[in-house]
């Protein structure tokens, strides 16, 4: 499928890593054109269409294992209304419906599907993948919140920049050990 694009020679080594970016940028910007919801409501849609529910869960069980998580490893944070995350010095985080990971897990399945590969290694692989996804927002969130306890004036930078990116490059990575290890 890759080599199916017509390439400059000197770009031809680099053709998965085009591709995946195609894929990615595609997926994203499909994404930010159909899905729609402001980050203080809660409602989400797609084409029109009310898909808050699923959203609206996957933000609660977000605040709710933060919460859980950060309480193991003894903050004395609390979980309030509409998966508000304050910590006793008062510094609080909201998690919204953009802080599910639904995106990411979306992308990743895009990457995985639109890529060449063998259907059954592909049934796997995605699950496995989505578990991960899954694991690695909820760390991300948790560290945010962990982290702006101490630092309130870095979240933008935390959440906007450093964790957002990180998430993509781990994104980059599963792809990298699907088209290097496990595709073929």
């Amino acid at each position: 499928m890759v080599n199916s694009f017509i390439l400059p020679e000197k770009l031809r080594p680099y053709s998965g890593v085009i591709y995946f970016m195609v894929v990615l940028v595609c997926a994203h910007f499909f994404w930010k054109f159909t899905v729609r919801g402001d980050e203080t409501d809660t409602i989400v849609t797609f084409f029109g269409l009310n898909l808050s529910t699923p959203f609206n869960f996957m933000a609660a069980h977000v605040a709710n294992t933060t919460a859980n998580i950060l309480q193991f490893f003894g903050s004395d944070i609390q979980l309030l209304d509409n998966n508000v995350l304050r910590h006793a010095n008062g510094v609080a985080v909201r998690i919204v419906w953009s802080c599910t990971g639904l995106k990411q897990a979306y992308i990743f399945v895009c990457l995985i599907a639109f890529y060449a590969g063998n259907i059954k290694q592909k049934m796997w692989y995605i699950p496995l993948g989505l578990l991960l996804v899954y694991l690695i927002n909820i760390f991300r969130i948790a560290a945010i919140t962990a982290l702006v306890e101490s630092y309130p004036a870095q979240f933008e930078l935390l959440h906007e920049h450093l964790f957002k990116y990180l998430f993509y490059v781990i994104l980059f990575g599963m792809w990298v050990l699907w088209e290097e290890k496990i595709k073929n």
